[in-house]
């Protein structure tokens, strides 16, 4: 009978270990605006090939789609979102709401010359909505929407479109495009995109000091919204991981200005879990209800240095429920 030897099951253990899919660091993108403060990727791409969209959403998305006006402005464009596109990434900067400037870049395979023609088809029959304007030498569509301010938008390459609330933005992203230089964010934005997961589903990274002092929380100081609420002007950054496949992972992380600052925005998270949890009893009489009552029981929290973490994960059966509750 073969026996394997204890160096045999430790090589074919570093073997298995060699061939896990390990955590990617991400990068800057070289299109991000350099006054970006914050950035959201969402990876299209893993978020389709996942089981739980495989199982509960691919098909009724395709479906939605046949048969209507979408399936055909898709087919003009040359575009197969199932197939065709990787990434989006949303890169925000401003002071408030009023002065919100974002930037949008989509990555994946794309026919310029389909896109352009299909957008200049569009100036035609919605003139109100659609037009071709110019940013110095750069050629861009603008859309206005019926509220809000005008999206302005333009093919980079095969591989890249760009969409900004300026037009400054878009030809910045260009200009970028064009340039051999490196992204040019600032240092605290860039060292927090490092410490993102770029195989996750999706993540966020935003340089938040000092723009929450003022912020006023809802409903008062109940359940350790009081300690929450202080400990608001002492937060520096704010992360968000999620990863989708069996199930749904999810990671929020608090940067705080220092560790004592940390150890009370823990607190204060533990009671809001605790007064959370002390409510599940009540809500589990509610079948309805149950996946998110499961899900809240995985929540926990912890510091460590600087950073307080906040996780919970809810599993594939629980979406099931959610999206089929008469299954």
């Amino acid at each position: 009978m073969f026996r394997p030897s204890r160096f045999g099951l430790g090589a074919a253990l570093v073997a298995a270990l060699a061939f896990t899919p390990a955590a990617r660091a991400a990068e800057p993108d070289k299109l991000l605006p350099e006054d970006a403060e914050g950035v959201i990727s969402i990876n299209i791409k893993q978020l389709i090939d996942s089981e739980i969209a495989k199982k509960y959403a691919l098909e009724q998305l395709k479906q939605a789609l046949q048969g209507n006006d979408a399936q055909k402005l898709l087919r003009d464009l040359g575009l197969d979102p199932f197939k065709d596109l990787e990434r989006v990434i949303i890169a925000g900067s401003g002071k408030d709401q009023s002065d919100l400037k974002a930037l949008i870049i989509i990555r994946g395979k794309f026919d310029p010359d389909k896109l352009y023609k299909t957008a200049e088809a569009q100036t035609k029959k919605d003139p109100d909505r659609f037009s071709l304007v110019r940013d110095g030498d750069d050629k861009m569509f603008k859309f206005q929407p019926d509220n809000g301010k005008p999206i302005y938008g333009t093919v980079v390459n095969e591989t890249t479109l760009v969409a900004g609330t300026e037009k400054k933005i878009v030809s910045a992203a260009l200009a970028a495009a064009a340039a051999s230089k490196k992204p040019t964010v600032n240092k605290d934005l860039a060292a927090l995109i490092g410490k993102m997961d770029d195989k996750a589903s999706v993540w966020v990274a935003a340089v938040v000091k000092d723009k929450l002092n003022n912020v006023k929380l809802p409903g008062g100081g109940a359940g350790g919204g009081a300690g929450f609420q202080a400990q608001l002007p002492n937060l520096d950054t704010v992360t968000v991981v999620i990863r989708v496949n069996t199930d749904v992972a999810l990671e929020l992380g608090l940067g705080m200005k220092d560790e004592k600052s940390a150890d009370e925005m823990g607190k204060a998270l533990d009671e809001i879990i605790q007064t959370v949890k002390g409510a599940l009893p009540f809500l589990a009489a509610n079948d309805k209800m149950k996946p998110l009552v499961d899900a809240a029981k995985t929540l926990k929290s912890s510091v460590k240095d600087k950073t307080v973490t906040l996780s919970a994960k809810l599993t594939g059966d629980a979406i099931g429920k959610i999206i089929n509750p008469d299954d």
